[in-house]
């Protein structure tokens, strides 16, 4: 396999971490003393989590841009066409270098880890770190592969640069995500969650990398069995019990559902708190105020707004709407967390649910003289162009941090994975092989939504519903329509930026996968390394 430099990964700081990871830059130590050591080892390994932010916690729109459910706001804010629209993506794009470089910076941590882990102290707690950084690097490798399809695999340290690399197809890259996973399994902790990898995470990433293979044309003939089985692993007879706002009130990510999660704090990101945050906060809202509203009210992008039919999907009885959407917006936003009894507060906007009769918004018109009352059909993406005119999602909200432009400010976790996730994807696995169980998954997640009524009978489409209502902004809407092949029909359906012929590339082929960056290539001796057909 071929040693790859790409775009600086050999860059390299190490952190120390407990709950939370600390930058501690050490780039002076002597490494071959001191990544043999345990203090060293766990300083390797807690790289390998702290390079989690870096993947995570910038731009939110190589997960969830160009899709169904989110579309920047008429008139404001400024998503990257390429990802969002796919009629200017190429190689050169804005954005579809960001998975490209953090991941394989992350590779490149996991794999200088892997490469200590033989000579360094053997101690009782070594053959856990390495099944963490197998887990670490395995995850890598599975967004690299689902959005660009095959590339490069370098499993060994690199300690100079190397520019000559050739493309492994995706079926290769498959099989090490697995093999990295299987062995990861064995070596974790089964514990409770508590900031470190688990077997609960490694079961459920292999669900989900089951799962994924599962579509495509390499996939094995049990992809969908094994789907489940992880997922059932990972499920452990575990009930959906706490309420969905509790599941998302500030500082209750970690709570008993959440099965993994990029870790934050504040004393965490202190030291430079713009840029050692993260900027899931900024995203999936309107403008909120400039300056003048600091400390009152979150500053966000006006991008990634709900998209009318993200908004149709909920009903009156989920309670998943109202822990969502921030439906009533308060003179001063954060109340809505840090005040108990809301009654009494001033309510700057109201936004009418789509089953509010007139009656309902002339009595609630009565009682807020003060609110501006803004009608369904009026504040979804593509309608609206001045400050809070769209609907804000709340679900990310975070009011220990000041405003400040386009910052990563947030110390609140990133949640990856979470018990209902896993139901879903059971779900998903069940349809094609024991539907009936399969039903029961989704039923289950729905009702601890307060849908008391079951379904009978569900598909692919019924279930890519329930995902977008259950997992709103959390970051898998792009790869859950790839991966199920209903990408360019849902985005082209009911995102308003984009038609079905956005989609059309080179060679007669779609604009499914992102492109390899162009900045790789051009950096890449080997010049038969591939481009995406699509992209030629």
């Amino acid at each position: 396999m071929k040693k790859i430099l790409i775009l600086g990964i050999l860059a390299f700081v190490v952190s120390s971490c407990s709950d939370f990871i600390e930058e501690d830059n050490l780039a002076n130590a002597d490494a071959e003393t001191f990544y043999t050591t345990s203090e060293g080892f766990n300083a390797l390994v807690n790289a390998n989590y702290s390079q989690l932010r870096e993947i995570y916690g910038g731009d939110a729109y190589v997960f969830c841009a160009g899709t169904d459910l989110y579309a920047v706001g008429s008139g404001r804010g400024s998503e990257p066409e390429g990802l969002s629209q796919y009629s200017q993506l190429n190689s050169s794009s804005v954005g579809v270098d960001q998975l490209y470089e953090s991941c394989y910076a992350a590779i490149q941590k996991a794999n200088i880890a892997l490469h200590y882990s033989a000579i360094t102290a053997q101690t009782d707690e070594l053959s856990t770190l390495i099944g963490e950084v197998k887990y670490m690097r395995a995850n890598a490798y599975f967004l690299l592969v689902q959005t660009y399809g095959g590339v490069g695999i370098v499993t060994d340290y690199i300690d100079s640069p190397t520019l000559y690399f050739d493309r492994n197809s995706a079926e290769e890259v498959y099989a090490l995500i697995l093999t990295d996973l299987g062995e990861a399994l064995s070596m974790v902790n089964d514990q409770p969650f508590s900031g470190r990898v688990t077997k609960r995470a490694v079961q459920h990433l292999l669900a989900k990398v089951h799962l994924t293979r599962a579509y495509e044309t390499f996939a094995d003939a049990n992809d969908f069995a094994n789907a489940a089985s992880y997922a059932e692993d990972a499920i452990a007879g575990q009930s959906l019990s706490i309420p969905f706002a509790d599941l998302w009130f500030p500082g209750n990510e970690m709570n008993a559902e959440t099965i993994f999660s990029v870790q934050y704090d504040e004393s965490s990101i202190s030291v430079d708190p713009t840029e050692l945050g993260n900027k899931q906060a900024n995203y999936f809202g309107p403008y909120l105020g400039g300056s003048e509203f600091a400390g009152d009210a979150g500053w966000k992008s006006y991008t990634l707004l709900a998209t009318d039919f993200a908004l149709e999907l909920f009903t009156q009885e989920d309670e998943r709407y109202e822990a969502t959407f921030m439906t009533e917006a308060y003179m001063r936003y954060f109340d809505a967390f840090e005040v108990d009894d809301t009654s009494g507060l001033e309510v700057r906007h109201y936004y009418a649910p789509q089953w509010a009769t007139q009656a309902d918004i002339d009595a609630y018109a009565v009682s807020h003289p003060e609110a501006q009352i803004r009608l369904w059909g009026t504040y979804a993406a593509g309608v609206v162009s001045g400050d809070y005119e769209t609907i804000p999602t709340k679900k990310f909200d975070d009011p220990t941090v000041q405003f400040v432009d386009d910052a990563r400010v947030s110390s609140r976790d990133i949640v990856l994975s979470r018990l209902a996730d896993t139901y879903l994807i059971a779900a998903e696995a069940y349809l094609q092989t024991n539907p009936a169980l399969g039903l029961q998954k989704l039923n289950a997640v729905r009702e601890r939504a307060g849908l008391t009524t079951p379904l009978a009978a569900y598909d692919i489409d019924v279930l890519l519903d329930e995902r977008a209502r259950e997992l709103f902004g959390e970051y898998h809407r792009w790869f859950d329509l790839k991966r199920t092949g209903k990408l360019v029909e849902r985005a082209s359906l009911h995102n308003y930026l984009i038609d079905a012929a956005n989609f059309n590339g080179a060679n007669g082929e779609l604009k499914i996968l992102r492109p390899i960056p162009q900045a790789a290539l051009d950096l890449n001796q080997n010049k038969d390394f591939p481009q995406n057909p699509a992209y030629n």
